[in-house]
């Protein structure tokens, strides 16, 4: 039975090869990885040990049935450089939500938690500086079974990898509604973060960045009007001076930067609401002024203000990013909470 979450360390770092004021988004690699294994029943080892390829069978039940769930997550530079985490519990609860809906085994906290903490101690020259960016964090698990036929799995491999990134979006957003493709439907895996759910939505943003677009403002499975998620992200709007993001009937992720952003909103004196709200809506709204700023929330990109969004032959074009309170404000406030410089008083951030 699994104890602790055990190290081995490389003997040489690369991280003197990386220039840190020029990161590619999720292309370079930090020293080490973490590692486990779920075998007949039980976790029977954990270890950190250096980033480096897999060996792997070809008949691995995930390459034909895809039995896979991810997390995101960032690690961050505190105003003594310390490394700050931003609610990191709550991945770990929604990675196993993801797991259990895919009919995977859950993982120990020891294992996902404490071997984290170890994992960014060890690494922490990789997180880049304050304002130069962040270390991204990739847990991921996958079946592994050499077996073909459609069952669950009976052993998984579960890695934490990181890479130190920059912005993932340089601009604001625009986006294309289309009623042609649909992310999830209810009873579906669209509240689960399993890696089916990106591969099907590849071809719709093909198809959007082919028109102009960064990406699809997702519309619901049934009656293809109701706003969902936008590209890989929650979606909100502000509607004469109310901020609105659609409810979770579902089909959507329960994104941990969107529960973030509801309780700040709420906290401040924001008039917010949670509910169903549909393209022609927005359309209306737009039409007498009163679609005044929209963005999208996620880990990655934390707040991506959206600049345009196509529908119908027609672009709702949205004020400057100068001219949006409200985003602009969001933006500073999260970011000032990951980064140390405003009171936590929520205890989302964990220092490592």
């Amino acid at each position: 039975m699994l104890k602790e979450v055990g190290i081995r360390p490389i003997s040489k770092s690369r991280l003197h090869t990386v220039d840190m004021n020029n990161i590619p988004f999720g292309r370079i690699f930090s020293d080490h990885m973490l590692m486990a294994k779920y075998e007949e029943g039980e976790w029977t080892e954990a270890e950190i040990v250096p980033y480096d390829n897999l060996s792997l069978a070809p008949s691995i039940s995930v390459l034909s049935y895809g039995q896979s769930v991810f997390e995101g997550m960032k690690a961050s530079r505190g105003p003594l450089g310390e490394p700050m985490l931003f609610r990191p519990e709550d991945n770990f609860r929604r990675m196993n939500f993801s797991a259990t809906r895919l009919c995977m085994p859950e993982i120990p906290q020891n294992i996902f938690l404490d071997g984290l903490y170890k994992l960014i101690k060890l690494d922490e020259a990789w997180i880049p500086p304050a304002g130069k960016g962040s270390l991204y964090i990739r847990p991921v698990m996958f079946a592994v079974d050499r077996y073909v036929g459609i069952k669950p799995s009976s052993s998984y491999m579960f890695l934490i990898f990181t890479c130190p990134v920059g912005p993932y979006y340089t601009e604001p957003v625009n986006l294309l509604a289309s009623k042609e493709y649909i992310r999830a439907a209810p009873g579906g895996v669209g509240t689960a973060k399993a890696a089916g759910n990106y591969a099907a939505s590849l071809l719709a943003a093909k198809e959007a960045k082919r028109k102009g677009y960064h990406n699809i403002l997702w519309l619901d499975s049934k009656d293809h009007m109701f706003v969902e998620e936008c590209g890989t992200m929650n979606i909100f709007f502000v509607i004469n001076g109310t901020v609105v993001t659609p409810s979770n009937t579902g089909s959507i992720l329960s994104g941990i930067t969107r529960d973030s952003s509801l309780r700040l909103l709420r906290d401040n004196g924001y008039r917010v609401e949670v509910r169903r709200v549909s393209i022609y809506e927005l359309e209306e709204a737009f039409m007498y002024g009163q679609l005044t700023e929209a963005f999208g929330t996620g880990t990655a990109a934390t707040i991506a203000p959206i600049n345009r969004i196509g529908f119908n032959g027609r672009d709702l074009q949205l004020p400057p990013l100068k001219d949006r309170p409200i985003t602009n404000w969001l933006s500073k406030t999260l970011d000032d909470i990951k980064h140390g410089v405003e009171d936590d008083i929520y205890n989302w951030v964990v220092k490592i």
